[in-house]
């Protein structure tokens, strides 16, 4: 009755609804280009021969720390063909989740900036308040689903959600990169 009346199911079907088509529209263009463009495998291979592991590691890195455009599935794809599949994908699901800690902290740091700590607590205090309710809920879709985790992160530490219980819902990006990988390793 509680979520009924603070409107969390509305909350969480249309974040569900709106993440449902830039899901389906990556995983149509993962599959097209596959099989229309180009075989992943072979550009996968072809990426590995022309950058060494810790270039790869430090772009995942940047990425999974500033905005996380990049999406972390190709870096899965990519530690297939690597030598130590498996020991690179717990590196790339580590440097994700420190990518998200930084994330979280660079968003606490915004807050220092009065224009963006004005916006915050103006204009935004009635998003900030569902924001801490269903805060973990939030961080969890966001370490599970194929959205910008970073995004996510610096949001958290913008609305300066309690770093513990952030650290310690941010473990599940953990749980998806496992899960990801087994999946990415099966179709590739």
């Amino acid at each position: 009755m509680y979520y009924t009346y603070t409107g969390f199911y509305k909350f969480i079907f249309d974040g569900l609804k709106s993440a449902f088509l830039p899901t389906a529209l990556i995983v149509g263009a993962l599959f097209y280009v596959h099989y229309y463009v180009i075989n992943i495998n072979e550009a996968l291979i072809m990426l590995t021969e022309q950058y060494s592991d810790l270039t790869i590691f430090s772009v995942f890195f940047a990425s999974e720390s500033i905005l996380g455009l990049i999406p972390p599935d190709i870096f899965i794809a990519w530690t297939k063909n690597t030598d130590y599949p498996l020991l690179y994908l717990s590196l790339l699901a580590i440097l994700s989740y420190l990518g998200g800690v930084v994330s979280y902290l660079l968003g606490k740091a915004m807050l220092i900036i009065p224009s963006v700590n004005n916006f915050m607590f103006t204009k935004m205090s009635k998003h900030i308040i569902n924001m801490r309710k269903w805060g973990g809920l939030l961080i969890a879709v966001g370490a599970l689903l194929p959205l910008p985790f970073a995004m996510v992160a610096m949001a958290a530490g913008m609305i300066k959600f309690n770093f513990k219980n952030f650290l310690m819902f941010a473990l599940l990006r953990l749980l998806r990169f496992v899960v990801y990988g087994f999946a990415i390793y099966q179709m590739l």
